[in-house]
């Protein structure tokens, strides 16, 4: 678990976020710091139908600025329209609510979802679903207050989800939390069919306000920034939703010693981005993303250990699945990657290697699974995709700081 976050104000162009466990970073975003570059995840729409691809169960809405996106229609059966035509089906010229849900990304587009979700910092409100969800890493007695407290908010035609943040917040924040989110649904959807098409109803919250969201903030003991309107941006958050973290805001304000030096960001970002991995035990991951996956392969390295084969093969193949873990959220990885352990013959060993990588695993914040062993021995994950991969956002603020300079 992270103890401390820290935003920074890279240069004018750039913000730069971490979470830290002492020294070592568990999370790394990288964002632009103008308003044109940054992720549509979480906003809201009202869409227009452009295109419905039948033989692959797709419609392609059109959304603000002309983007096309891309709608699974089988997995939103539960649209909210604001302009229906006859046909029962969606159909082309229909306008309904939708949110982003991923970015686009090379040639796929973003992805929307007709199933509206509202984030808070205990809740998230589940738009068509119903049911009260809560959050699996959480004890089972904190499961079963948290259920408790929840049940006078059963509705009929939405939810809410237990964030795992929940469990250190009191019976009255989280009441507050539900009323809020639920005024702020109900009023989305009273006044959307006023609104014209193409028109956005929310726009995501500033990368690090979700990046505070998403950090299990019973364990930090430090939110620092060096930039005062993002300080100021915080304070208000914290003021608004999560009071008893107020104290551990911290302008940081030294130029001698900018923040991103002080907390040796920049090798963070290096190692992160570096194709190789070194371990403690002198093994190493190599880690290669291509189109379709990404492979990441364990090797024995200069491993000098004078333990028996067997304690050998299963030390470093521990330590690799922590940082192979580590590694995949640090640099936001996502969808189908295998892992090419060092093959160990024994069972009982490689049922304790998956439960293990299982475990690190359940930590990330972002829906992470996995999946089984493979007959070739490799290890089969899927991770959700939400933003882009850490190297992809350096890439994406590279070109449009060229693109600036050029008209500069």
């Amino acid at each position: 678990m992270a103890d401390t976050l820290i935003i920074t104000k890279r240069d004018e162009q750039s913000i730069w976020m971490a979470a830290l466990s002492g020294t070592h970073a568990t999370d790394l975003r990288i964002a632009s710091a103008s308003d044109e570059s940054t992720s549509l995840v979480g906003n809201i729409y009202i869409g227009k139908v452009r295109k419905v691809q039948k033989n692959i169960d797709a419609a392609f809405i059109e959304i603000a600025d002309r983007q096309q996106c891309y709608f699974n229609i089988a997995a939103n059966p539960d649209a909210i329209y604001t302009k229906k035509g006859n046909s029962k089906k969606i159909a082309e010229g229909d306008e309904l609510l939708v949110q982003v849900i991923r970015d686009g990304l090379k040639t796929k587009l973003p992805a929307l979802s007709g199933n509206l979700e509202l984030p808070g910092q205990y809740l998230v409100l589940t738009g068509n679903d119903n049911r009260i969800g809560i959050s699996g890493k959480l004890s089972q007695s904190t499961k079963e207050r948290l259920k408790e407290w929840m049940k006078p908010f059963a509705r009929e035609k939405y939810g809410f989800i237990v964030r795992t943040n929940a469990g250190e917040a009191s019976r009255e924040e989280i009441e507050a939390e539900a009323k809020k989110l639920e005024e702020q649904y109900l009023h989305l959807l009273k006044t959307a069919p006023y609104r014209t098409c193409f028109s956005a109803l929310k726009t995501s919250e500033p990368v690090w306000i979700e990046m505070l969201r998403n950090t299990y903030t019973a364990d930090l003991t430090s939110i620092i920034t060096d930039d005062p309107q993002i300080y100021n941006s915080l304070e208000h958050y914290l003021k608004e939703n999560d009071l008893q973290n107020l104290s551990k805001l911290r302008l940081y304000q030294d130029d001698l010693l900018p923040l991103y030096k002080l907390c040796r960001l920049e090798r963070e970002i290096d190692l992160a981005t570096s194709r190789q991995v070194w371990l403690k035990s002198g093994g190493y991951l190599v880690i290669d993303p291509t189109e379709a996956l990404t492979v990441i392969d364990v090797n024995t390295g200069k491993y000098s250990g004078k333990k028996l084969r067997r304690e050998t093969l299963k030390t470093i193949n521990l330590e690799a699945a922590k940082e192979a873990a580590r590694q995949i959220r640090l640099r936001n990885l996502s969808g189908i990657i295998l892992i090419d352990f060092i093959n160990m013959e024994n069972k009982e060993d490689q049922k304790e290697l998956l439960a293990f990588l299982e475990s690190r695993l359940f930590a990330d914040p972002v829906k992470t699974r996995l999946i089984d062993m493979t007959k070739l021995e490799l290890v089969e994950i899927t991770r959700k995709k939400v933003h882009k991969t850490l190297k992809e956002q350096i890439a994406a603020l590279e070109s449009e700081k060229e693109s600036l300079s050029q008209k500069d």
